[in-house]
């Protein structure tokens, strides 16, 4: 019970009227008026609220995408009396992220009354949403009083997808799109007149026959790849990256990446990794092999020990057994970590081409060049500085091997990845 501000100015004229009553004889018992007033009106109000029945039906959707806001919706009710006013904690679980308040509330007789929280999933799996803590106000007004509400909302959190432009039925799709030029595959792009020096196999008889002269055809080039996603799931993905961890962000991007992939018809696979390979998907085609990785994907979780990318190139060098693009999604900050990772592109890159994306920190980048207005702003510049290098040795010594390396803020990686994709796919670099 929490006493309102009524309640405490009763207390406080009886507090006045036993200091009178201290100086005069005639207002020696006039303090028990107010205090008996109150104590009656408790008593009253807790009576009248133990019929009151409050309801309250928690309403989202069942699945929440990763690190996207999303809104869980309070619908609360009541029939006991002409209107209750009640106040809310609204708060979130610890897996989500959400900024907390206290919503006051009037309810009326048989009439829902609705509330919003905006909420932005942190980590992947299932989650249950518990009640508010909730107190209601006595009808005199000298109290609230705690009441608790049996009502709960169960959601899974889910790799998040790009949005689909233009997904109706009829509708015009814009941006990349599956690569229809010459060559030699298996699929005719247009008929044409014959050219001196056109293989025979390449003249269709039948529209020669039809045209009376020679007709040779146009053949598609095959240009389906295989993508091999492999996400680090060690220590280090344990990290912040904006409002989601390290491991959740990687998720993410391996999830877009995929969904991409699918739209241009490649082929497209996962490996979760840490301290050895955790789970692996075989590379396919298709809206049912997204559906697999994002499933795999839902389920990884961050592990304690440390990554060892080494490993996980040799599970990826059995799992194709033609040249494919290796997305290696890991930490490009740890100095210890940069042996590893070389023994990993050199294991590759006789075979694959390797595309290894990190995360970088603007926030730290931006420490050097800041004015330095304490002595332990210096240190932090220097470590700064460091950090920057580490980096950016990284880098270079993944590029000196062949190997295509990007980092980016954690707001861009996705952007990044899919852009670099993109253009190694378009240059035919795979």
């Amino acid at each position: 019970m929490s006493l309102r501000r009524s309640a405490l100015l009763l207390i406080l004229l009886a507090g006045l009227l036993a200091i009178l009553g201290e100086w005069s004889v005639a207002l020696a018992r006039w303090w028990c008026l107010p205090a008996g007033a109150l104590l009656l009106g408790l008593a009253y109000e807790a009576a009248a609220l133990g019929r009151i029945r409050l309801e309250l039906r928690l309403t989202t959707g069942e699945r929440w995408l990763l690190g996207r806001p999303q809104r869980l919706q309070l619908a609360f009710r009541q029939s006991a009396t002409e209107v209750a006013w009640i106040q809310a904690a609204l708060t979130a679980p610890e897996a989500v992220a959400a900024e907390p308040r206290v919503e006051t509330l009037k309810l009326l007789r048989d009439l829902e009354t609705s509330t919003s929280l905006e909420a932005v999933p942190r980590r992947l799996g299932s989650l249950t949403w518990t009640p508010p803590r909730i107190r209601i106000g006595g009808a005199l007004g000298l109290a609230w009083w705690p009441r608790r509400v049996a009502a709960e909302c169960t959601l899974t959190v889910v790799p998040d997808l790009l949005a689909r432009v233009g997904s109706a039925r009829g509708s015009r799709r814009t941006g990349e799109q599956r690569a229809r030029t010459a060559g030699a595959g298996t699929e005719i792009l247009q008929l044409r007149e014959y050219r001196p020096g056109d293989p025979l196999r390449l003249i269709d008889w039948k529209a020669s026959a039809r045209r009376k002269r020679p007709i040779s055809r146009d053949m598609t080039e095959d240009q389906h790849l295989e993508i091999l996603i492999a996400v680090d799931a060690g220590r280090a993905s344990g990290l912040a990256a904006g409002e989601v961890d390290r491991l959740s962000l990687y998720v993410n991007i391996a999830a877009r990446l995929a969904q991409r992939a699918a739209e241009l018809d490649d082929a497209v696979g996962v490996l979760v990794f840490a301290a050895q390979p955790l789970a692996a998907l075989a590379p396919a085609r298709g809206d049912a092999a997204v559906a697999r990785v994002r499933k795999l994907l839902s389920a990884c979780r961050v592990q304690a020990g440390e990554s060892n990318p080494v490993l996980a190139a040799a599970r990826i060098r059995t799992m194709s057994h033609r040249r494919s693009l290796v997305v290696l999604l890991t930490d490009l900050e740890d100095a210890s970590a940069t042996e590893e990772l070389v023994q990993a592109a050199r294991l590759l890159s006789p075979k694959h081409f390797a595309l290894i994306a990190g995360l970088e920190s603007a926030r730290i980048a931006a420490l050097p060049a800041a004015r330095a207005r304490e002595p332990l702003a210096a240190y932090r510049a220097l470590a700064a500085v460091e950090y920057c290098n580490t980096v950016a040795g990284n880098v270079r010594a993944l590029r000196a091997l062949g190997a295509a390396a990007i980092t980016a803020r954690p707001e861009h990686l996705d952007r990044a990845v899919l852009d670099a994709y993109a253009q190694h796919r378009r240059r035919r670099r795979i």
